[in-house]
């Protein structure tokens, strides 16, 4: 009897220890296939450094890739603990479409009642988007931007061919503009939101190892 192939595993990755912090207390349960959550630390190159070294084991050369974590949000009416569901994420080196949007949508709602998901571009910047730049980015069509999401997918997929999505918590909007992270750590609920994410990411995974018809 020939063995049964191992599920594709699943690469979370997020930049800050806090937002590690909270995808790991969202526990394990569920899983449809080897999970790890990635710690790339801050800014894109260091994201692109991280994503790079991982996705070079063999263990992980067919991972699924999602890139989670904070955003800021660019959208009037946005508010701390909005989700984002990122239809491509875009940066100065291209732009990557991201697989099962409509999926984690709905995954989303269902695993996080009354939160506001938002669908659309996600846009990365090498540094913290304050004031009047966010106006000038979201002219461009982008709801959110972050520093990783966008270098992580595109150095995902240029590693190897491979389901990529990103999804991001609002911690930061044009009505709510914070002074810095750590705030996040004074219990905004942007932090409550990413602990109960890992249930919609694990079911669209688990649509990733269904077979095709």
């Amino acid at each position: 009897m020939s063995a049964q192939p191992s599920p594709a595993p699943l690469l979370i990755a997020c930049a800050l220890g806090i937002e590690q912090f909270a995808l790991r207390a969202g526990g394990r349960g569920g899983a449809g296939g080897p999970v790890t959550v990635l710690r790339t630390g801050m800014g894109p190159a260091a994201a692109e450094r991280a994503v790079t070294r991982v996705l070079a084991d063999p263990a992980l050369r067919d991972a699924a890739v999602l890139a989670t974590g904070f955003c800021a949000g660019l959208a009037p009416g946005m508010h701390p603990g909005d989700l984002v569901v990122a239809e491509e994420t875009r940066d100065a080196r291209g732009t990557t479409p991201c697989v099962g949007t409509e999926l984690l949508v709905k995954e989303l709602a269902r695993a996080l009642p009354g939160r506001t998901v938002h669908t659309g571009p996600l846009t990365g910047s090498g540094h913290v988007v304050r004031g009047p730049e966010r106006s000038a980015l979201r002219a461009t069509g982008a709801i959110a931007v972050d520093m990783e999401s966008a270098v992580t997918l595109l150095s995902a997929v240029r590693a190897g061919e491979r389901p990529v999505a990103a999804v991001r918590v609002v911690v930061d909007a044009p009505e709510h503009e914070l002074v810095r992270i750590g705030t996040v750590r004074g219990g905004i609920s942007a932090f409550r939101v990413l602990r109960s994410v890992l249930p919609a990411f694990f079911e669209w995974h688990r649509s990733l190892l269904l077979p095709r018809r």
